[in-house]
């Protein structure tokens, strides 16, 4: 683990002390040494010089949606001024998931800092949250959207908190939402607005509702782009007007039973083999959702600006994880392919480098002891020892152009990948498959060479480097089985039925 240290002085040191002495230790850092810093915020008269933080969390996002990072079918605007303004971790991942349902594991790493193989995803009670820290050190927590780790743990986590919905899915025209008030649940109730409206409607109004001095985190979880992928009208014509492509690695159908296909609800979203065009036809609904969230994310930041906080406010772009969307054959994410398990990270704020990008190998629990450290947070030793993740600070700053070297994601009992800066091995233990990409060469996965007698020394060193990480992380699933199941999987004769959620014009397009 890297130490988190605080690289400017607390508060009532900064009055002592006097702007002089903190221009010269936003540079030199705390501790009196010459490493590089992120540069303290020059707080305006009355505003409190810790940052603010502002975390914007979307649902089932592909890194490859949004336009400045290289995606010219899609319209993202808002997005594409926070990468220029801010630093893109082009290489950031979610650390897989214990089922189907990756979100709830995902948000549980987030905001506990740990791995999923060393947290249970309802997070109890001796489990300390993120925003239990924050609190502990004067901050005020705010939270709207997407809750799916329990209602208790919601409580806990954020006494006070305005459209909440407490589930994993809804049809987004009808989300389910309470509000928690003094840690209690009350006013349940269904969305007047559209729920990426919703809760961008509750965080303008916490934003702007902050006149004093106390620094807050709010946090923001939104339940898009997670279908049903029913945007609002305007949003899915623009893209049907004009259609995006396939993804570069579709396929019809994926080529081996992964284990998480048949009967998983996010895989009968479209029929067997896929239809190119129904695959497009989702995308350009996905790609609405995507489009509508970035016009309210425009919404929550124009408020931030109106307040007078912009300027010592971090704001924090990401999601979950991302989605296959008929990449390999599939539409989940289910899976450890670069499509479902990179989600999109971007950081702005003050001291943030300007328009710069890493390919550095991230994790999402990577922001615990991030915004920690960027908060002047402590993190006590009983939290810290139990942390999956590492600050990302010394990428920020410029000292590091890495934090490690390898990325390792465990998927239930059923998948395992690591990477390097160049190869990626997926290894399936149920049925006793393999798959090695080049991903320097092959970005999209789309050649195996695992069966290559010339890759064999490169498949030895992954292995190792594969178990080196099991046992790091306490991850003790075998790599092979004693007795493999079939590899091959048949759709013959299946019946796909939607679920309760999806609106009557996406069962009628694509169920009927």
């Amino acid at each position: 683990m890297i130490a988190i240290k605080p690289h400017t002085p607390p508060a009532s040191r900064f009055r002592l002390a006097g702007w002089v002495v903190l221009l010269g230790l936003a540079w030199i850092g705390w501790t009196g040494t010459s490493r590089p810093a992120i540069a303290a915020p020059e707080p305006t008269k009355g505003m409190n010089p810790r940052p603010n933080v502002l975390l914007l969390f979307a649902d089932d996002q592909r890194t490859d949606t949004i336009s400045a990072w290289g995606n010219p079918a899609i319209q993202t605007p808002t997005l594409d001024r926070l990468v220029a303004k801010g630093m893109s971790f082009r290489n950031n991942y979610c650390f897989g998931s214990n089922s189907g349902a990756v979100c709830v594991p995902s948000r549980a790493m987030l905001l506990s800092g740990r791995t999923w193989l060393n947290v249970d995803s309802t997070l109890p009670s001796g489990v300390t949250l993120l925003p239990e820290l924050l609190r502990q050190q004067g901050y005020a927590t705010f939270m709207t959207g997407k809750w799916h780790n329990g209602q208790a743990s919601c409580i806990r986590a954020f006494p006070n908190a305005q459209s909440v919905f407490l589930g994993g899915m809804n049809d987004h025209t009808k989300m389910p939402i309470v509000d928690i008030r003094n840690g209690m649940v009350t006013n349940k109730r269904i969305a007047a607005r559209f729920s990426s409206e919703t809760f961008a409607d509750e965080a303008i109004r916490f934003i702007s509702a902050q006149k004093g001095t106390q620094p807050f985190f709010c946090y923001v979880p939104f339940t898009a782009p997670h279908d049903p992928r029913n945007p609002p009208l305007d949003y899915r014509e623009m893209y049907y007007r004009k259609r995006p492509s396939l993804p570069a690695n579709f396929l019809p159908v994926h080529p081996f039973n992964n284990g998480m296909m048949k009967n998983l609800r996010d895989e009968n979203l479209a029929g067997y083999p896929r239809d190119p065009k129904v695959i497009v036809e989702q995308l350009c609904e996905y790609y609405g959702l995507v489009s509508h969230l970035d016009a309210q994310i425009a919404r929550i930041l124009e408020a931030l600006e109106r307040s007078g906080q912009a300027k010592n406010t971090i704001i924090i772009y990401t999601a979950d994880h991302g989605l296959a969307m008929g990449s390999h054959g599939l539409l989940g994410k289910q899976s450890l392919y670069e499509h479902s398990m990179k989600s999109p990270l971007i950081i702005t704020g003050p001291g943030i480098p300007a328009g710069k990008s890493t390919d550095a190998m991230t994790y999402l629990f990577d922001l615990f002891p991030t915004i920690c450290g960027l908060t002047e947070t402590p993190i006590p030793d009983t939290v810290r020892q139990e942390l999956g993740g590492d600050s990302l600070q010394p990428i920020l700053s410029g000292e590091k152009s890495q934090i490690r070297d390898s990325i390792f994601l465990p998927f239930s009992a059923l998948m395992r990948s690591v990477r390097d800066e160049r190869w990626k091995w997926i290894v399936y233990p149920q049925i006793n498959h393999s798959q090695l990409f080049d991903l320097k060469n092959d970005p999209n996965e789309i050649t195996n060479l695992a069966e290559k007698p010339e890759h064999a020394d490169t498949v030895k060193r992954l292995t190792t480097l594969m178990q080196q990480w099991q046992a790091r992380v306490g991850d003790q699933q075998p790599l092979k089985s004693a007795n493999p199941a079939p590899k091959t999987i048949s759709f013959d004769g299946f019946l796909r039925k939607p679920d309760q959620w999806q609106p009557k014009w996406i069962v009628d397009k694509y169920f009927r």
